[in-house]
């Protein structure tokens, strides 16, 4: 495979899109209480709010970091690279 073939191989993957998810905690609810959620509800999670969040990449761990204020968005700032397995 010439260098060219490769580049453009490359350039191809470049533009693959990937689902990416900030995963800030979870919990287990029953169909009976989360009919029962409401505006202002709050849904404890297993995580303390102040703890780091996952960033996930098609459902899998890529790293950790924690959540940012840009104005009115919110962002990711990553501060640990998931180990490779």
């Amino acid at each position: 495979m010439s260098a060219h073939e490769v580049r453009d191989n490359f350039d191809l993957l470049m533009r693959v899109p990937l689902h990416v998810t900030a995963q800030l905690g979870g919990c287990t609810l029953t169909i009976e209480e989360i009919l029962k959620l409401g505006t202002g509800a709050i849904v404890e999670l297993n995580r303390a709010a102040n703890g780091p969040i996952d960033l996930l990449v098609n459902d899998k761990v890529v790293a950790r970091g924690e959540i940012v204020a840009v104005g009115e968005n919110f962002g990711v700032r990553i501060t640990e690279i998931a180990a490779s397995r």
